[in-house]
């Protein structure tokens, strides 16, 4: 088995993940939970890697570390060739705001905040930018997505499909090197999942790292890889064979048109 996702003549610098002998323990009164036992990962620009494993198995703890949100107990993890374990509070949060966007399962809009100022907030944190760049920027990466005309929306005014794609515009707005995604399409019916598995796939074409935690089979075969995680460790990393193409998939549905929200 290979816990690696790299090519044997592929150099160093073209991962935009590494981790070695990552470990991850809780400690909850007199009792440890190794949620993570030693992990080895590497992950090159580019690639689309879906995370998969049951409750429980660990792929939750390890993105948070990925995404600079945990820090582990043991082991190195560099980010686009930065050591993270070196890093205190505050350089985490700009290096998460600077390399990685972040799409969630329930989408994380602000209510009383239009398309375009949910899709500005983490520009808001880069004091160099001006209102007029954060404006431009933001409609850019709405477009992006197929919502450009959607810009002075609120959440309640769109579909579930519609606010997701919301969300990976925000993650998009700051030119992150990886985004990444936590079961991005729980919340979706089948039709709107494969739309938003479209976008992630013409963003990874465009030379973004992806990568996703999904418990959906289905949804991991639009990756390039697969990374199941069982018990703390990695069960197995393998190439995707048969990859699905979103478009292929979408002509395979009957038509329908969505629904506005009210």
């Amino acid at each position: 088995m290979n816990n690696g996702i790299k090519s044997n003549t592929a150099p160093a610098q073209n991962n935009i993940i590494e981790v070695r002998h990552l470990v991850k323990t809780y400690i909850m009164g007199d009792v440890e939970i190794h949620a993570l036992r030693g992990i080895d990962l590497e992950i090159k620009r580019g690639e689309f890697v879906a995370i998969m494993g049951a409750s429980g198995s660990g792929k939750s703890t390890f993105m948070n570390i990925l995404g600079c949100l945990d820090v582990p107990t043991k082991g190195e993890y560099l980010l686009d060739g930065i050591n993270v374990g070196t890093m205190n509070r505050d350089e985490l949060a700009k290096l998460r705001n600077k390399k990685i966007g972040f799409v969630f399962q329930a989408f994380n809009l602000l209510p009383r905040t239009s398309s375009l100022e949910n899709v500005e907030l983490p520009l808001l944190y880069t004091t160099s930018v001006s209102s007029a760049e954060r404006h431009k920027r933001a409609m850019e990466a709405l477009d992006a997505v197929g919502l450009a005309e959607r810009a002075g929306h609120f959440p309640n005014q769109l579909s579930g499909g519609q606010q997701q794609r919301v969300a990976i515009a925000r993650s998009l707005v700051n030119d992150p090197v990886i985004i990444m995604a936590d079961e991005p399409t729980g919340n979706l019916d089948t039709r709107t999942s494969i739309e938003v598995m479209e976008i992630f796939r013409k963003l990874n074409d465009r030379g973004i790292t992806v990568v996703l935690v999904t418990h959906e089979h289905d949804i991991a075969q639009f990756a390039t890889y697969n990374v199941v995680f069982r018990d703390g460790k990695i069960n197995k990393a393998v190439a995707v064979q048969n990859r699905l193409d979103p478009q292929e998939e979408l002509r395979k549905l009957p038509v329908v048109v969505e629904e506005e929200a009210t």
